[in-house]
């Protein structure tokens, strides 16, 4: 008999534990019937404004649409560029291409398969109007080298896409607060989700956040009002609502990310000794056993996804999920080598990027991951690449 899957993430013991809460919350709106930009909405985007410490919080559809309005706020277009990372989900770069712009590609850190901030400089032209850094698996790339860069090209605006990072901090600053703007995503695998898609933007600035606001509106600055172009972007009332339902409990969960990312990395290091983080020096070669991604000193993780390096992959996965436990691949292929964005921009040097698309693979994460689930995770991964 096979062994029961673990789940990848246990959003079903989350909700039990936060069923009279949620319940609460979907029945007033019910009650009160104002699915579309009812008092909940306010009421989180002022719950999200006081834990980032933004001046400002705008509810949108999804992190998608909140990627998409922040570069519409910008002005951002035809004829410019957007430097990011080709180590991310599509819409990063989707969002992008939609508006006309040309994403600009730079290599990430073997480390920690974040965006190398040494690399952006030399990216930069006269074109450039935005520079996009992901903060991925739930850790922040070097924020303020980054803002640096930035601020040495006439103040170049910042956009974190902080969709797996909500909850971290780097050097004590709340991700989504790091820089001109920050976008996350609710969407329910998310380290905060809600029970469909949902997001946020967070800025300081009031005139982009008035421009956000409108934007999501259908570029209404009073009703039936456009004062700019818009789309439908708004996140509705029930979300919002499930949203606050889970932000009492949001720190204990931040929390218990980082025990069970720490555990992981312990009980990995204890079974097969010395894991390093993949390096530069390893690229252009076959990986060569298990690696530990790095967790970079000032900051937190919240492990959105706990990712391992792993020489054959695919063959492990296969036995790991004989045994129960299911794993994913977060990125199989960069985006600079994927049909859809391969012809856009200047031609991409990403070394990196397309040689850690071969190992990665994350293992089963979120708070509610018992202890004994997790052990199994270990022996299993540990017997699968001995």
């Amino acid at each position: 008999m096979s062994a029961a899957m673990i789940p990848f993430i246990d959003l079903k013991s989350q909700y039990q534990a936060l069923k009279p809460e949620v319940q609460a919350r979907i029945n007033r709106v019910l009650d009160h019937g104002q699915y579309i930009m009812g008092p909940e909405v306010r009421e989180l985007e002022e719950r999200l404004e006081a834990y980032t410490g933004a001046r400002h919080c705008i509810t949108v559809a999804s992190g998608t649409e909140a990627l998409l309005i922040s570069l519409m706020a910008l002005g951002i277009g035809r004829g410019d560029e957007v430097i990011t990372t080709p180590f991310t989900f599509a819409a990063t770069v989707e969002v992008i291409a939609l508006l006309g712009a040309t994403p600009v590609f730079v290599d990430i850190k073997p480390e920690t398969c974040n965006i190398d901030a040494a690399l952006i400089e030399a990216a930069i032209t006269p074109r450039t109007k935005a520079i996009m850094p992901v903060s991925l698996y739930g850790q922040l790339p070097d924020m303020d080298a980054i803002n640096a860069v930035a601020a040495r090209h006439g103040d170049i605006p910042v956009i974190e896409d902080a969709a797996q990072s909500f909850g971290a901090e780097y050097r004590g600053r709340k991700s989504c607060n790091l820089s001109t703007i920050g976008c996350t995503s609710f969407f329910p695998s998310k380290p905060l989700g809600c029970y469909g898609d949902g997001g946020a933007i967070f800025t300081s600035d009031d005139a982009l956040a008035q421009a956000c606001r409108e934007i999501r509106v259908h570029g209404q600055s009073k009703r039936y009002t456009h004062t700019r172009i818009g789309v439908g972007g708004r996140m509705d009332t029930l979300q919002c609502a499930i949203v606050l339902a889970k932000m009492d409990r949001f720190e204990r969960e931040v929390e218990l990310r980082a025990q069970i990312g720490d555990r992981y990395r312990g009980l990995i290091q204890a079974a097969i000794g010395n894991a390093p983080a993949p390096s530069a020096e390893d690229v252009g070669s076959p990986l060569q056993g298990l690696r530990l991604l790095s967790c970079i000193n000032e900051s937190t993780h919240v492990h959105a996804q706990f990712t391992v390096a792993c020489p054959d992959r695919e063959a492990v996965a296969a036995k790991l999920a004989a045994k129960g436990v299911p794993t994913a691949v977060h990125y199989p292929i960069p985006l600079h080598l994927q049909p859809a964005y391969a012809g856009l921009g200047p031609a991409t040097d990403a070394p990196i990027s397309e040689w850690m698309s071969q190992y990665v693979m994350s293992l089963p994460m979120g708070p509610d991951l018992t202890a004994s689930d997790q052990d199994r995770v270990v022996q299993a991964l540990v017997e699968a690449t001995a």
